[in-house]
């Protein structure tokens, strides 16, 4: 089954399967943070593709779904059937194993639980290439795939390969499903191959994610750069500006050439002119509902705390200074993305991250107006 996954940057092998990662084991060595390691494991933009005139598939799986206390349960991730390119089937494990995390006081335990089988059926006749794209937010070990037909590889398909780097929202969160968070939207309407970096909660200029990226294919590299300097309060301006550019520094030394585009952050309004960090509503949480606040103050600028509009102004000056050595660098307003009308009319439930209907209407913009069309061109 290994030659089947895409979207993986490692394949760990466990006890019980095969566990696709989305950073190599090196770079989470030098990171031991569990919010990282969660994200990481959960398969965003991971998906089994293969050739077969089988009418029934299945797969076996080992979920671990996560359980916050005090909030209402989680539905149960997606999976997404697409034949030769549309989605025909989803499905869901509802077993697993148990993550139980206690946000208010940062702690967690995990316990065991019981393979799950997805069952397939009745897909049409005729030879097809079948992508079954994980979920994108629910950790998932591989155990088994069966057909009533041979399965083979796909055959190499000559797509670009876009390498996309961002926070949760390009994770996708609050999205439906795998196949509709907007870069899978963006990739599948360009059709291009994708690599989805996106870790929830830790876009954050890491070292070890520029080198990951440094040294991985790519025809196409696009960075989404922002919400998380800014809702995890990490760096000020003075360390913000040297640490982009180092991030990019280490992306060209393994892509000197290759169009790489940043992106700005999308519109948030509790971050727009408030720096962070960002905190969850404990009111709300009582309530059993999730919410986020932004927990700094407008004074606090004055040290150089940043915000939405600070790193918009400050990613825009980076490009136009390294474009005049550097034209395949290219920059994006994420408000063109989503912006303050998209906000009135499509607000953020839990005012950070949107909904489904959001994703789906980003991943087109994407396509539209980004870095896509620009690739799309200049080959």
């Amino acid at each position: 089954m290994i030659n089947l996954i895409q979207g993986a940057v490692d394949i760990e092998h466990t006890a019980d399967g095969l566990l696709p990662r989305r950073l190599p084991a090196w770079a989470r060595a030098q990171c031991p943070d569990a919010s990282l390691a969660m994200a990481e494991a959960q398969p965003s933009g991971v998906r089994l593709s293969f050739q077969t005139v089988a009418t029934s598939i299945a797969l076996d799986v080992l979920p671990t779904k996560r359980v916050y206390a005090g909030m209402a349960a989680r539905p149960d991730g997606i999976y997404d059937l697409h034949i030769n390119g549309r989605l025909v089937r989803q499905l869901s494990a509802p077993g697993g194993k148990t993550m139980k995390i206690d946000m208010a006081t940062g702690t967690s335990v995990t316990e065991p639980g019981a393979v799950q089988t997805l069952h397939f059926t009745d897909l049409p006749d005729g030879d097809k290439t079948v992508t079954i794209w994980l979920p994108h937010d629910e950790t998932t070990e591989l155990i088994d795939l069966r057909a009533n037909a041979a399965i083979t590889p796909l055959a190499a398909t000559g797509k670009l390969k876009w390498l996309h780097h961002g926070s949760s929202i390009s994770q996708g969160s609050n999205a439906a499903s795998p196949s509709g968070i907007w870069p899978v939207v963006a990739a599948e309407l360009a059709g291009v191959d994708l690599l989805n970096l996106g870790l929830s909660g830790n876009a954050l200029l890491d070292p070890f994610t520029a080198r990951t990226m440094r040294d991985l294919p790519a025809d196409l590299i696009s960075v989404k750069i922002g919400i998380n300097l800014v809702n995890t309060d990490l760096l000020r301006l003075r360390a913000f500006v040297p640490a982009v550019h180092g991030f990019l520094d280490t992306i060209r030394d393994g892509h000197p050439d290759t169009p790489l585009l940043v992106i700005s952050p999308l519109y948030c309004p509790i971050h727009e002119d408030t720096p962070g960090p960002c905190l969850f509503d404990v009111n709300a949480l009582s309530e059993g509902r999730l919410l986020f606040r932004a927990a700094g103050k407008r004074s606090d600028i004055r040290q150089g705390k940043l915000t939405l509009q600070i790193i918009r102004e400050q990613l825009q000056a980076i490009v136009v200074q390294r474009r005049e050595s550097d034209p395949h660098l290219h920059y994006l307003d994420g408000t063109q993305l989503y912006g303050p009308d998209d906000n009135a009319r499509l607000p953020l439930p839990d005012e950070l991250h949107p909904d489904a209907a959001t994703h789906q209407l980003i991943g087109e913009r994407f396509h539209q107006f980004g870095f896509l069309h620009t690739i799309e061109q200049s080959h």
